[in-house]
């Protein structure tokens, strides 16, 4: 997408480069190092100069970036909702899509924040680790490792497998991750020239967004032990609608709150309404 938006501009290449965050399948991110063992190969590769620019699911990008490396451009973003997959999926009520699953059914997610909004609505439901692509937990959802699961419903558009989902889930059922559904691009700070073209592809709208859910995520200082959803929505008349959620990962504590502001204050709104939860939330949540 990146390389199509770039034509007749600048020629490019694709060069992909496995992370640790992709090999290591069998664990939760936090217990092996946080969302950055997605980025850190891809950092070191444009710092020591191998590539001129990186593609990331922006969701998975850390707020605080290495030096010398910024984010510089943004795509127009795809759905940002959390989709439902349930194996053998019942008739599904959309304002209340986890009373469809069984009494004490076990559900294959790595993330916590995912788990925190799951348990606080069904504290009955048992969580079991399910990591890798898509295709991989597709694979083992329907060979009975567990009853449901939930993936980014862009992630499953963009592959072609949007039918898969049972319920796409509204942003006040199952906040969504910082970035969910944006793809970002980073560069190095001092490459003026490939900065200014990525600027001119940048999508205002999802740059809005972003900005304001990565200033949440940062001033929260979320790890990823801690459940933090936020989403940003920028409405027709310029208005900026950023909803936030934080929680305990067991559910028995969650908080969601919503501010609306200028778009040009985004980086404001982002920081005002992270103090207003951070205040209002038990301190071991940030511990």
């Amino acid at each position: 997408m990146v390389i199509d938006a770039l034509r007749g501009r600048r020629e490019a290449e694709p060069a992909v480069i496995r992370t640790t965050g992709d090999a290591v399948q069998d664990r939760r991110l936090a217990d092996i190092g946080g969302k950055g063992l997605f980025a850190k190969e891809i950092h070191d590769a444009l710092a020591q100069g191998r590539i001129d620019a990186a593609m990331h699911s922006l969701k998975d990008l850390e707020t605080d970036l290495p030096p010398g490396i910024v984010l510089a451009c943004v795509l127009p973003r795809e759905d940002a909702r959390d989709a439902l997959i349930i194996a053998a999926a019942p008739p599904i009520n959309p304002a209340q899509p986890f009373g469809s699953l069984p009494h004490g059914a076990r559900i294959g997610t790595a993330s916590v924040r995912r788990q925190a909004q799951l348990l606080h609505v069904r504290p009955d439901l048992a969580i079991s680790t399910l990591r890798g692509n898509v295709d991989t937990r597709l694979a083992k959802l329907a060979a009975g490792e567990c009853a449901a699961t939930l993936l980014a419903y862009a992630g499953l558009k963009r592959l072609g497998v949007a039918d898969r989902a049972s319920a796409i889930l509204e942003p006040d059922i199952m906040v969504p991750a910082a970035g969910q559904g944006i793809v970002g691009v980073t560069v190095r700070e001092r490459d003026e020239t490939l900065r200014a073209l990525l600027s001119d592809i940048t999508d205002p709208a999802a740059m809005v967004a972003a900005t304001a859910e990565r200033v949440l995520l940062a001033e929260l200082d979320g790890s990823c032990r801690t459940p933090i959803g936020v989403h940003a929505v920028l409405l027709s008349d310029g208005t900026l609608r950023l909803l936030g959620m934080v929680a305990r990962a067991d559910g028995s504590f969650l908080l969601r709150r919503s501010l609306q502001g200028s778009a040009s204050d985004a980086v404001r709104l982002g920081r005002e309404l992270a103090a207003s939860m951070r205040a209002d939330s038990p301190d071991d949540i940030f511990v």
